[in-house]
């Protein structure tokens, strides 16, 4: 580790980054933190700062025991026509002692890691113990390509249903699977909701990508996809029925469409929310006869945490 009073903070590549943190390793960071006795109310609210017609830029500072760090993230979505990434990140990471920085990392890779790890906490707790006869993933990026790992380290998947809107993409993403040790991986659609043990939305949707009404009773569904209040990949056909988890009830409040829409529509309560610290402390009982749903919206501590797993 660096010298705690050092200026000279060291450069954390996205390659660095992943041979540092598996997504196994970084769903375990997760956890410890969680059962540390941090509570994710306390995170700061992410700053969101528009940035004219560009985008806006994304300010999400955290504490975390010895640690502080913030991660500054820019979205631009003209930025591909341009020839840039749509999403860009970098994080800066600093004893809480002094202060000092002591890291620079390259915070897309540190995205991508530890969104679908939290999603990997959120499964192991509410997931039947057996195998996944059917998992069906929407969505074909980075998000869904590393949900994939992050969900095959929690349970062994038998199938994987990919749906996506580029049939390149989606090939890609069945490689994936294979590659993953999955044993059956292929395409599909909306439909195979109907038949899946696990269904994991990975899209920047706005509106719902399938009918909720066939979801079954036992099936477990992930949406991280949407932070927007107006957006939502996730319908109320599905929400108010469903015993439905967040990271933190605030937060999710401010950011997750999935739940503020069917909240002001009547159809799901908000004191009915159950946090992710409360799931992993036992104290929140899981109700196995409906479909539970963990909405996620990327939280800073989360970033914070697998940081410090990248340089320990």
């Amino acid at each position: 580790m660096t010298s705690p009073h050092s200026t000279a903070p060291r450069w954390i590549t996205a390659d660095d980054i992943s041979a540092a943190v598996s997504v196994q390793r970084a769903r375990q960071l997760l956890e410890q933190a969680l059962l540390s006795g941090f509570q994710p109310a306390t995170d700061p609210a992410r700053i969101n700062i528009p940035v004219g017609d560009t985008g806006h830029v994304l300010l999400m500072p955290s504490v975390l025991s010895d640690w502080t760090g913030t991660k500054i993230a820019t979205v631009a979505p003209d930025n591909p026509s341009k020839g840039a990434p749509r999403i860009q990140a970098i994080y800066l990471l600093m004893d809480a002692d002094t202060l000092t920085p002591q890291a620079l990392m390259e915070g897309n890779a540190l995205t991508t890691l530890r969104t679908p790890a939290v999603s990997a906490v959120a499964v192991d707790y509410l997931a039947r113990r057996e195998p996944v006869e059917r998992m069906v993933l929407f969505g074909t990026g980075p998000q869904a390509l590393s949900h994939i790992s992050a969900m095959a380290e929690v349970r062994e998947i038998r199938e994987l249903v990919v749906c996506g809107r580029d049939d390149a993409k989606i090939a890609a993403t069945v490689e994936a699977g294979l590659a993953a040790g999955i044993p059956i991986a292929r395409a599909g659609g909306a439909d195979d909701v109907s038949q899946a043990d696990l269904i994991v939305c990975c899209t920047s949707a706005a509106t719902p990508l399938f009918d909720g009404s066939l979801v079954p009773d036992h099936a477990v569904v992930v949406a991280m996809g949407s932070h927007e209040p107006e957006a939502r990949e996730l319908d109320s056909a599905l929400l108010s029925r469903a015993q439905v988890f967040v990271e933190d009830h605030a937060t999710a409040m401010r950011e997750a469409g999935d739940v503020i829409q069917p909240i002001n529509e009547g159809v799901l309560a908000e004191d009915s929310l159950i946090d992710l610290v409360d799931l992993v402390h036992g104290v929140a009982e899981v109700d196995p006869i409906r479909p539970r749903v963990f909405k996620c919206v990327g939280m800073s501590w989360e970033d914070l945490a697998v940081a410090v797993g990248v340089i320990n």
